[in-house]
């Protein structure tokens, strides 16, 4: 059943099938689910691609406390993992290749910000300039 989509980042009928099989049924036992699961995904991907806080969720979406739960269910229970291997392995078939990658890449800015010693290097360094650096810069009299 196609639907119209509200926003451009809406899943497509295509995009849902995909990954609706991945999306845990309601718990046994409790409060029937009352939340459509595709309008709190499509409400997900909204605070991700927008970059909006959670409780700026525009009024035609699910309640952004309702959101956020599931944001934060999927992330501890690994649905997230699930549905991101899932679709990589897809691609990666689609691509003609083997579905898990076998090898990985190691981003160098990482490696140089820990040489360096982060944060904590950097907080001895100014403490032991003493104070400012353009205070250092300035000739004394």
């Amino acid at each position: 059943m196609s639907r119209p989509s509200a926003y451009p980042r809406d899943l497509t009928d295509r995009q849902w099938q995909t990954i609706e099989p991945l999306i845990p049924p309601a718990k046994h036992g409790g409060r029937p689910r009352t939340s459509d699961m595709r309008e709190i995904i499509n409400a997900i991907l909204f605070v991700l691609r927008s970059g909006c806080a959670w409780r700026m969720l525009p009024h035609d979406m699910p309640v952004w406390s309702t959101v956020y739960d599931y944001f934060r269910k999927f992330r501890i229970d690994g649905v997230w993992k699930l549905i991101h291997d899932r679709l990589r392995n897809q691609v990666r078939q689609n691509d003609g290749r083997q579905a898990s990658p076998s090898a990985a890449i190691i981003d160098s800015q990482s490696v140089k910000t820990t040489e360096k010693g982060g944060r904590a290097a950097t907080t001895q360094a100014r403490k032991l300039m003493g104070g400012s650096v353009i205070g250092s810069l300035t000739p004394s009299a």
